[in-house]
């Protein structure tokens, strides 16, 4: 696999994909190993998760000692980490249950900066929209500008994932609208939330919850986009399974051409059986689709 950390769409003289490496299909492996395929595979950068309860995600509450040896484990291995996803849901309709928590979210964004991340990847939530009424939307906004406070002190920024509620039927996942899939509700989040709150851009996402919109609400967060998953679902039964990049009839090449978003994207490829295959095929697919615009 060759060596590289970006890949140019439209021939060397025009700018560049810088490409990093997605945490979720890590989720099962012990973090040295994370570190150990992302470096054969020839990244620079790689995205880290805290929280969940998976084998591949640091703990939540980590000691200085801990702390100290994560970080020696990616300058050993010449690895970037400024990217950190953390699970929350701040659209619990519980009151009590959403104030536990913001609490500890705001915990696990303070131990993302003492891992030297930039960036927080932080869930609107998982309430259906049609259960989102105004309480739980006014305390939705509420978590997000008190985390938005915070990262302004600590120096990092918040990106919203765009993304459903997922439940799995025979082994596919049925995707269905949350706050952060629909239309309507990534306008509400656009408008109201503070504008250093920006968004992950996961168009597989948007294409399994809204399979029409091939346009994936790219003319509503084109502006707010500051970090990128890049994967692919494909149909399965009621529902859908994750798939590398060229696997299924995502068009990056023509999408990333329209994006005004010029960070990291991250490969993020699911599955845990053949990760690091996975990986590899959704590279080699945009090394494909960089030789194309080169010719």
């Amino acid at each position: 696999m060759p060596k590289f950390n970006r890949i140019s769409l439209e021939g060397p003289a025009a700018g560049a994909l810088f490409v990093g490496c997605g945490e979720w299909g890590f989720r099962d492996l012990p973090m040295p190993e994370h570190f150990r395929i992302a470096q054969r595979l020839g990244f620079r950068v790689m995205e880290i998760g805290i929280g969940g309860g998976k084998a591949g995600r640091l703990p939540t509450r980590m000691s200085d000692a801990e702390i100290a040896s994560f970080n020696r484990l990616r300058r050993g291995h010449g690895i970037a980490t400024p990217m950190c996803c953390i699970e929350n849901d701040f659209s619990l309709p519980d009151p009590v249950a959403h104030d536990a928590m913001v609490i500890e979210t705001l915990e696990q964004v303070k131990l993302a900066a003492r891992l030297g991340c930039a960036q927080v990847r932080l869930f609107a939530g998982f309430t259906p929209m049609e259960r989102m009424d105004e309480p739980t939307w006014s305390r939705l906004f509420d978590a997000f500008r008190r985390a938005d406070a915070l990262c302004g002190r600590l120096g990092l920024t918040i990106a919203i994932e765009t993304h459903g509620r997922i439940e799995f039927v025979d082994g596919a996942a049925v995707h269905s609208h949350a706050p952060a899939s629909s239309h309507a509700g990534l306008r509400r989040l656009v408008r109201d939330l503070p504008v250093r709150v920006g968004f992950n851009f996961d168009p597989g996402n948007l294409k399994a919850v809204e399979p029409a919109d091939r346009a994936f609400a790219l003319g509503i967060l084109d502006e707010r986009i500051n970090y990128c998953h890049m994967k692919d679902w494909r149909r399965q039964g009621a529902g859908w399974v994750a798939c590398a990049i060229g696997e299924d009839d995502l068009d990056y090449a023509a999408l990333l051409r329209q994006m005004k978003y010029d960070g990291c994207h991250l490969v993020e490829y699911e599955p845990t059986h053949d990760v690091e295959a996975g990986i590899a095929r959704s590279l080699a697919e945009l090394e494909r689709i960089a030789k194309a615009g080169a010719r």
